[in-house]
């Protein structure tokens, strides 16, 4: 594990289960302040349980998942999302109402956000201006992609110390994919920190220059994307889906 002086996000000792299935292992991982993450792994491995419990959407059996130097681990989802911990997770709209109306219903559980709802759906606007032209349009009509962007834009409505996502690419063309990823790269770029779960290392590499690669709840690798690419064992899992 690479660990972090000045780490935005700190797991350590994570142990997760659901019922009797434990799923998460000791984990330990840092996330620097401003640095994008890319996680990798092979199907099962506990990628999403991670992020579910970063976010606070289940609740560790033991471990700390600490933020800017602020313990989290008793507290729940709204609340982490109102102190900076917002996760992705797919194309989650709600039908039947506009996307500006999916944007504000972001915001509902949150009365001082909602307080500044309109400058924080102003700059969303900006970063996906296809959104500001659908404004008025329900927004489960709208195409996969478009979807995608409306729950990327509900997660940057609070201006995340870490922003968690997983498998942006699942299911997307790639045009499309590519250009959530222009935005993932200018998030980067404006230091947002970051952990990104992909399936495809080519994506990742376009996000992060460090990759964590988990297997069966731990991690089994944590630095250089060209160091896991050059080790055998891991380059199989990667490409053939493979077990290291």
């Amino acid at each position: 594990m690479i660990e972090t002086a000045d780490a935005a996000l700190r797991v350590r000792d994570l142990d997760v289960f659901y019922g009797r299935v434990q799923i998460l292992f000791g984990l330990d991982l840092d996330v620097g302040a401003g640095e994008p993450v890319a996680m990798l792994g092979t199907n099962g491995a506990g990628k999403t349980t991670l992020l579910r419990a970063i976010s606070g959407l289940v609740a560790p059996a033991r471990g700390s998942v600490v933020l800017g130097g602020t313990d989290l681990t008793r507290v729940g989802a709204e609340d982490r999302a109102r102190r900076g911990v917002v996760q992705v997770r797919g194309a989650d709209v709600f039908p039947g109402l506009t996307v500006d109306e999916n944007l504000r219903a972001a915001l509902v559980a949150h009365p001082a956000l909602r307080n500044d709802a309109d400058r924080r759906i102003d700059r969303v606007y900006e970063v996906f201006p296809a959104l500001r032209a659908h404004h008025r349009q329900d927004a489960a009509s709208l195409s996969g992609g478009e979807q995608q962007m409306v729950a990327l834009a509900c997660a940057l409505l609070f201006e995340p110390q870490i922003l968690l996502v997983d498998e942006l690419s699942l299911g997307l063309a790639p045009l499309v994919v590519q250009r959530l990823l222009d935005v993932l790269v200018e998030l980067r770029a404006a230091g947002q920190a970051m952990l990104v779960v992909e399936q495809s290392l080519t994506v990742a590499a376009q996000i992060a220059e460090r990759v964590v690669f988990l297997e069966k709840g731990t991690v089994r690798f944590d630095g250089p994307i060209g160091e896991l690419t050059a080790r055998d064992e891991f380059a199989r899992a990667v490409f053939l889906g493979g077990a290291p």
